[in-house]
């Protein structure tokens, strides 16, 4: 059994419900999905007529919201609206880690999840099905219902819970094919209608044995364990890279051999300067610190062993160019190749980049950085972030340039941060003209062509090899 759904509201029009908003208004034309938000900026680009100006890059996304923007899809800064006209609510909205008090570092900031809640409380004029999408600590579900059931509105207020399985960069790809939907919600009477009347919306596309039904805690659990265990694959991979520099094995080699073993699997295994990303150090930070209020001191310091190892491969790639750089880049012009954290996104969240280059900074390196999508204005705001240089420092000592060639002048470095495509075919003939020599190329997604690179005279610096 299940309710008929007209009307669904998304409050959050970032990475997580833009997307998934505009491919469930795709599969499901009859419903009428609006996606709010307070950010106004944000509103007027999602509505902008130049889809090259949506706030979110990702392959195929612009041809989903053209299609279906002003259908039914609708981007608006009106949340009272929305809230008031849904059957079901989607809570999209941001849930960093804590920068403050109890926890701080740890776990994460639900205070955007408490004031929605309490905005559907004090607005809802009828029963609704309220749908946490933000990625979210274990028993978040728990604090929505105490909240909303607690409403002096009366209504019924059924919670549940439906992560997000997104790659960046390959988010419609992800939402059109998911490996599986995992919904979670009560064991009750009303509970189950709530997962079903998801469910269904859902089965418009996705095949019924695709979309799973627990209950919440294992859903909200689920979430922070597919990322831990992705980033510790990547952890492990890399900490293997380390050892591979000393011994002149190949990780990439070592990578394929037991990416073979069908029990172990190949994806994952690629090593670079660092995972980021808005989950991974995130979700299993919150692990660390749900294991820690359990007193389970010893599952805690296994995943934060996951993160302290990300942080060291990071630094690690930076130690390395001040190594091979005479062991001083002061005044020296690195170029950056990338800034976002994977390639085909815009997002920078967590991007190694932004940590190589405070660690350069801290040597008083000039940073030079070419991005094919990401902007002047978000590398600062990512470094000033961080405070550990004042924010006229690090204006005068990175510069953001809108063509590759004019990173490279006179650069004493290259760096490669991000994996972009265009990389692997730039004139890299043309390139070592314009560096200084020895011609210094870090190469931290282990993407161009070394024998190539090196028959032109580059030094190239691979992670693991």
């Amino acid at each position: 059994m299940k309710k008929e759904i007209k009307n669904i509201c998304c409050i959050g029009a970032g990475y997580v419900g833009g997307p998934t908003m505009a491919v469930i208004a795709l599969k499901n034309p009859h419903i009428k999905v609006n996606i709010v938000d307070i950010n106004e900026q944000r509103i007027q680009d999602w509505n902008d007529t130049d889809l090259d100006k949506l706030p979110i890059y990702e392959p195929g996304l612009s041809e989903v919201v053209e299609h279906t923007r002003g259908r039914n899809l609708f981007f608006s800064t009106d949340v009272e609206q929305g809230i008031r006209d849904a059957d079901m609510i989607f809570i999209s909205v941001n849930t960093p880690t804590k920068t403050y008090g109890k926890g701080k570092g740890q776990a994460a900031d639900l205070k955007y999840i408490e004031l929605c809640a309490r905005q559907i409380a004090s607005i809802a004029q009828r029963d609704k099905i309220v749908v946490e999408k933000s990625t979210l600590p274990v028993r978040t579900a728990e604090a929505l219902s105490d909240i909303l059931s607690n409403s002096e509105s009366g209504f019924n207020f059924e919670i549940l819970s439906n992560p997000e399985f997104l790659a960046e960069g390959t988010a419609i790809d992800d939402l059109l094919s998911p490996d599986r939907v995992l919904i979670g919600g009560d064991n009750t009477e009303s509970g189950q209608i709530a997962k079903d009347t998801l469910s269904s919306i859902y089965e418009a596309w996705v095949p019924k044995e695709r979309v799973l039904q627990t209950n919440v805690w294992s859903s909200e659990l689920s979430k922070l364990t597919a990322n831990a265990f992705l980033a510790q694959r990547i952890s492990s991979i890399n900490a293997m890279s380390a050892l591979c520099e000393k011994t002149e094995a190949d990780v990439d080699e070592i990578a394929r051999a037991i990416g073979m073993d069908s029990r172990i699997g190949p994806k994952f295994l690629k090593s670079s300067v660092g995972f980021g990303g808005s989950c991974f150090q995130k979700d299993v930070l919150n692990l660390v610190y749900i294991a820690k209020s359990y007193g389970l001191d010893e599952v805690a310091e296994y995943w934060d062993q996951v993160i302290k190892l990300n942080d060291y491969q990071k630094r690690r790639f930076a130690d390395r160019i001040i190594k091979e750089s005479y062991n001083t880049v002061s005044g020296k012009k690195i170029a950056f190749f990338g800034w976002a954290f994977k390639k085909d996104t815009n997002d920078t969240r967590e991007s190694a980049a932004i940590y190589v280059a405070d660690h350069l900074l801290d040597e008083d390196a000039e940073i030079v950085i070419y991005d094919p999508k990401v902007t002047e204005e978000r590398v600062y705001a990512d470094l000033e972030y961080l405070n550990n240089h004042s924010s006229e420092y690090i204006r005068s000592r990175v510069k953001i340039v809108n063509n590759p060639f004019n990173a490279v002048g006179d650069a004493h470095a290259i760096a490669v941060l991000t994996e972009w495509d265009e990389f692997k075919d730039y004139n890299w003939e043309k390139i070592y003209s314009k560096v200084l020599k020895p011609a210094n190329i870090f190469d931290g997604r282990n993407i161009l062509d070394k024998q190539e690179l090196n028959t032109l005279g580059f030094n190239v610096y691979n992670i693991g090899k």
